[in-house]
């Protein structure tokens, strides 16, 4: 009964250090919608079992956490790590770019602004994973390459540069561009994902956008609003990586300790899917034993060939933070865990899917390892938008035809729910093994690579009777836009109310102009006004830019 009240009052002061010191312990309540989501509607459901084979208890942690693979990842007495990605190297080695502090220092996890950044190798994806290098100081890193080849390892505040991912590092500064907008460059989470062209979209831990040509050359912000979710939520931790259907995007309410997935077409307008991205039940053996970690931070994804994600990768902790002190039994480490990458798909016919339309034909690729003439449960498929495949609905298999290696599936067109802004239908169904089987596939009709028109904010001249407008309007897109109008409005009584407008020429990819208008509405100089500048083509029409200004 004492050991029973003692493990009583532990377990309530430990939820009461939580809430008071971290606030870590909330839950979230989740929609009610989502309890009908099917297998392979959430994010969660792409998780897999965990690999190693040193399965061990004589080891750091919680009883919560053992027995667990310490071979799984990086993890070791001497140092406590923490974030981290992999890449695979031309040497075909697997290199892990995580950071870390040295376990005994006695402000323990805390420490972690002094943190070290570390290549770490292993000879396959999940580890072992042995320090090859000491790169210097940084903490949150996360490393990308160029289109011509250099790496770029990112950490707060700054990054490192190198024409071999075995170094030598140049340490430089990351040079971010507000554009006007109201948003803050903290550089503690940025994420960043290579575009078609080689340039390289970057989202902050505030959720804002931001393009760079080269990946080297400064990154433009494009929004001043975040692309989070409109849910309440302390945001941070968000991994971006584009795939050869879209982009994908993942973030951490590290409050509610629930994760959100979304996907965009262009990077910059995203929409959020139902269920939660990830939580702390995930890493799972393939016996069914859970190491439950307290927390999961720092996402980061191994992508394949194909920019699929392949398997994640997390910096875990076994404790609330202020608990884990030097030369004790907590510790943090990184792990790995394998994801479904779905499979290779296509939409066959070319014409516009509507809901009239009988009937719609895909094609899934053949793999290394997959047949899917025999592999696939063709009766379990269901496919169509997101919002309908999600659930358990959208459109039945009606036929199956081999075509070489591939299988072209014939649905049934009723119920795809498919509408004139979706850009990646879903499928969602089983193997034969009973294992779940996805995939998203790209419109044959859609334009995935736009020119993206950006204003910057309006400045004024006034003489004694007018007023003009001088804005800038750049295309931080991957091709030349089209002939466009750039138009201002002011906020009065509560309305908008348009001032000016003017057409704007086409611009090339990264190209801008100056536009000059005259005001067509009384402005008065030492107002101070609140504008919306936006710019409109024939087809679309961009984000709009909200800012407030003394005139």
């Amino acid at each position: 009964m004492k050991k029973n009240l003692k493990s009583i009052f532990m377990g309530l002061a430990l939820l009461s250090l939580s809430t008071q010191v971290c606030g870590q312990v909330t839950e979230r309540p989740r929609p009610a919608e989502w309890k009908n989501l099917v297998t392979g509607g959430r994010f969660i459901d792409r998780f897999k079992p965990m690999q190693g084979t040193h399965l061990s208890s004589d080891c750091w942690g919680v009883n919560g956490v053992k027995p667990r693979f310490t071979d799984n990842g990086i993890e070791d007495a001497t140092w406590s790590y923490w974030g981290g990605n992999i890449l695979k190297g031309k040497d075909g080695k697997y290199h892990l770019f995580v950071c870390g502090w040295l376990e005994s220092s006695p402000r323990g996890h805390a420490t972690w602004p002094k943190s070290q950044v570390f290549n770490a190798e292993s000879d396959n994806p999940w580890g072992p994973f042995v320090i090859k290098d000491i790169i210097g100081p940084g903490h949150n890193p996360e490393v990308y390459r160029t289109k011509d080849g250099k790496y770029v390892l990112y950490v707060i505040h700054r990054r490192y540069v190198a024409d071999n991912i075995n170094g030598p590092w140049t340490s430089e500064k990351l040079v971010q561009d507000r554009r006007d907008r109201n948003v803050k460059l903290d550089q503690s989470n940025e994420t960043f994902a290579r575009r078609e062209d080689g340039s390289v979209l970057m989202i902050s831990r505030n959720g804002n956008i931001f393009v760079s040509q080269t990946g080297l050359s400064p990154f433009y912000c494009l929004s001043d609003s975040a692309a989070y979710p409109k849910v309440k939520g302390e945001f941070e931790d968000p991994v971006v990586w584009k795939d050869n259907v879209q982009y994908n995007l993942i973030v951490n309410d590290w409050y509610g300790r629930i994760a959100y997935y979304m996907r965009s077409k262009d990077g910059i307008i995203w929409v959020c899917d139902p269920g939660e991205a990830y939580t702390p039940q995930i890493a799972v053996h393939p016996d069914g034993t859970r190491e439950n970690w307290f927390k999961f931070e720092r996402m980061k994804v191994m992508q394949d060939e194909y920019g699929r994600a392949v398997q994640a990768n997390f910096a875990v902790i076994d404790t609330l933070k202020p608990l884990d002190k030097g030369r004790d039994n907590h510790s943090s480490k990184n792990i790995c865990i394998p994801l479904n990458p779905g499979v290779l798909m296509e939409v066959v016919d070319k014409s516009v899917i509507t809901p009239r339309t009988k009937k719609i034909r895909i094609r899934i690729k053949a793999e290394k390892g997959f047949n899917p003439q025999t592999d696939i449960d063709f009766a379990s498929l269901r496919f169509g938008a997101s919002t309908e495949v999600n659930f358990g609905r959208g459109c039945k298999v009606l036929d199956t035809k081999a075509d070489g290696k591939d299988v072209i599936i014939t649905f049934d067109g009723r119920g795809n729910g498919i509408t004139h802004d979706e850009f990646a239908p879903k499928l969602i169904g089983r193997y034969r093994s009973g294992s779940l089987l996805y995939g998203y596939a790209r419109l044959p009709y859609v334009d995935y690579i736009e020119p993206m028109l950006s204003p910057r904010a309006p400045s004024f001249k006034f003489d004694t009777k007018t007023a003009a407008c001088d804005v800038v309007v750049d295309n931080l897109g991957q091709v030349q836009s089209p002939a466009s109008e750039v138009k201002v409005e002011v906020i009065r009584n509560g309305k908008r109310v348009k001032i000016a407008s003017a057409a704007v020429k086409p611009l090339e990819a990264y190209g801008k102009t100056t536009v000059t208008m005259q005001c067509s509405k009384l402005i008065n100089k030492g107002n101070e006004e609140t504008f919306i500048v936006s710019v409109i083509t024939r087809n679309k029409k961009y984000p709009e830019f909200t800012i407030r200004k003394k005139l």
